[in-house]
């Protein structure tokens, strides 16, 4: 089971992966961790990513696509492998078609969570994630509220809000990400692996529509 999630800001898409993460054994590849993985490691690559990323610089494809091959090549991904922010582009989509060619492995789906702007800004806003252990939360969800205002139910510290959570900010990321992405929706589509989830209920109903077109 090999997925590429794509979904537009606050979708909710790195909810979703957890939970095929925790049900399928699947292997949650983010290309950010993986960037942020070598520069850690202290390699010379990861020096020069370091400087490339502290000033905002875009990282060369094909150093992604390197980074990718080793990671899919470990053994955690014998039970399949979501990928998280690869590709964002056609160019990256056509690159990784080539290397997965060359390891004899294909995507089985492409999942779009489809949401309306309004309903992802709202999520968006109400964003809260705990700094010690990762778990994220929403003030605004019913079902994704803390136990305790503000609290992390599990480490009892005070939860965080991203910086660039406004409504200006996220009007341009939602509308960049959009415009960016319609061609790569259309290729998967053409190639017939896009499948377009409806994700604008619960958590748990979005899930139950991914896993009617996975299983």
């Amino acid at each position: 089971m090999n997925i590429i999630f794509v979904a537009p800001p606050a979708a909710g898409k790195g909810t979703q992966s957890a939970l095929l993460v925790e049900k399928y054994g699947v292997a949650h590849i983010s290309t950010g961790d993986l960037l942020r993985a070598e520069v850690n490691k202290g390699s010379e690559l990861g020096k020069s990513l370091q400087e490339k990323m502290s000033t905002g610089e875009l990282i060369a494809d094909d150093i992604v696509i390197d980074l990718l091959k080793n990671r899919l090549m470990e053994n955690d991904i014998k039970k399949g492998f979501i990928l998280d922010g690869f590709p964002r582009n056609l160019n990256q989509a056509h690159m990784l078609d080539e290397m997965l060619e060359e390891l004899n492995m294909k995507i089985d789906h492409v999942l779009y969570l489809d949401m309306d702007k309004e309903l992802a800004m709202h999520r968006a806003l109400g964003r809260m994630t705990c700094p010690n252990c990762g778990k994220g939360y929403n003030k605004y969800e019913e079902i994704m509220k803390p136990k305790v205002d503000g609290k992390c139910d599990d480490c009892q510290i005070d939860l965080e809000s991203r910086s660039d959570d406004n409504e200006e900010t996220f009007n341009t990321r939602f509308d960049t990400y959009l415009d960016n992405t319609q061609p790569l929706l259309d290729y998967y589509k053409e190639i017939e692996l896009l499948n377009v989830i409806d994700n604008s209920g619960t958590p748990e109903d979005t899930f139950k529509k991914i896993e009617e077109v996975i299983i």
